[in-house]
């Protein structure tokens, strides 16, 4: 037989030749250990008066041909018993491996809640199944959010369209319009694509943070924040938000563009969600082997058991917390995507006056001096 008639059999007809090949040649081998015994043994034969006490001498008991032909009988009735045990063999180790099979083929991208629960004995396969199901768990929690994110993104990018649209029908509608009210009308247009525009941006910075790492830079985190918040010092003066900042020398290695995108948003989400008369800290610090970036700030008062929904696509705490409509509930998903591209942790904490507490460890990068320019 060729190897590839043999790759073509199934995996049971192929296993219960293996065990069917074992099981003969192990009844060849107790036939080989039974055989070679029983050719020497003698039948005693008493000579003259029979004595117990008479010597005796040693007469042939089975012939050789008898062996010969017992052993062949017996070889060709285990071919059979061989081939059997195998099949039933192979079945039983095959019955975990084809449920498996069986609900792999039953879950699809609407079906995902089939679960193999193969239960004990706890063996490789059943290992396996183990494994499968947690896949499993975590596919359909990955669809479910999925599906969660394609809708409420249809929903954020139809509201401005819709708000557009019926801007510029209401202005085409009205046969009186003058050069002010059309100006205005304009001007809203405008606002409105502004807002269309920035939400694009905020979902492509997630979806972008959420493809992984291509290149990895040295650079420092005191930079970083340091530009940051230069950039956002008038914005927090108009607000009355004090920004406040304690920075030393925090070196780290990754996407220099998607970790600016992460300290932006945590300074954004800082202020936004403030109060008046609030204020903001950032703050960078070397702690052995890894880096550290916290943001505090006043604000609200958020429920602990709330603090990871804010990391999820298009969550926000509550009206009164964007009430400003400013923000689209993608800043701190697109924090946690970043985080998690570039192996660090997150952690956050709700003080009970009100405000949040986000730290972001990265690893330590130290190629660069401490008090050296970034790179």
């Amino acid at each position: 037989m060729t190897i590839q008639q043999l790759a073509g059999r199934s995996l049971q007809k192929r296993l219960a030749l293996a065990y069917a090949a074992g099981i003969y040649a192990a009844g060849v081998l107790v036939l080989v250990l039974v055989d070679v015994p029983l050719a020497s043994v003698h039948a005693a034969k008493p000579i003259g008066q029979p004595s117990p006490s008479m010597i005796t001498e040693a007469g042939p008991g089975i012939s050789l041909p008898q062996l010969l032909m017992g052993s062949a009988v017996a070889l060709v009735i285990l071919i059979p018993v061989a081939l059997a045990l195998g099949w039933f063999v192979a079945g039983r180790f095959l019955h975990p491996l084809r449920a498996i099979t069986a609900t792999a083929k039953s879950i699809s991208a609407g079906n995902l809640d089939s679960r193999l629960d193969l239960g004990e004995p706890t063996d490789e396969l059943t290992e396996l199944g183990h494994t499968l199901d947690d896949l499993f768990t975590r596919l359909q929690a990955a669809f479910d959010a999925q599906r969660h994110f394609v809708a409420n993104a249809s929903h954020e990018l139809r509201t401005p369209l819709a708000g557009l649209r019926t801007l510029l029908e209401v202005a085409l509608a009205d046969p009186d319009a003058d050069t002010d009210t059309l100006r205005s009308a304009c001007r809203e247009a405008l606002a409105l694509g502004g807002h269309q525009e920035r939400l694009v941006q905020a979902l492509l910075a997630l979806a972008t943070s959420e493809r992984g790492i291509t290149r990895w830079d040295t650079l420092d985190l005191a930079h970083v924040v340091e530009g940051a918040l230069a950039s956002r010092r008038d914005q927090a003066t108009e607000k009355g938000i004090h920004l406040a900042e304690h920075l030393t020398p925090a070196v780290t290695a990754g996407d220099r563009g998607l970790i600016e995108s992460l300290v932006a948003n945590l300074i954004d989400n800082a202020i936004r969600h403030n109060h008046a008369d609030g204020q903001v800290e950032v703050a960078t610090q070397t702690s052995g082997t890894q880096v550290a970036l916290t943001v505090t700030n006043t604000g609200p008062v958020i429920p602990g058991d709330q603090i990871q929904r804010l990391f999820q696509p298009f969550q926000k705490l509550a009206p009164d917390r964007h009430g400003r409509g400013d923000g689209y509930g993608l800043g701190l998903a697109i924090v946690n995507a970043v985080t998690q591209a570039h192996h660090a942790t997150l952690t956050a904490g709700a003080h009970p006056e009100g405000g949040l507490s986000i730290t972001v460890r990265f690893a330590h990068e130290p190629s660069l001096t401490s008090g050296g320019p970034p790179p």
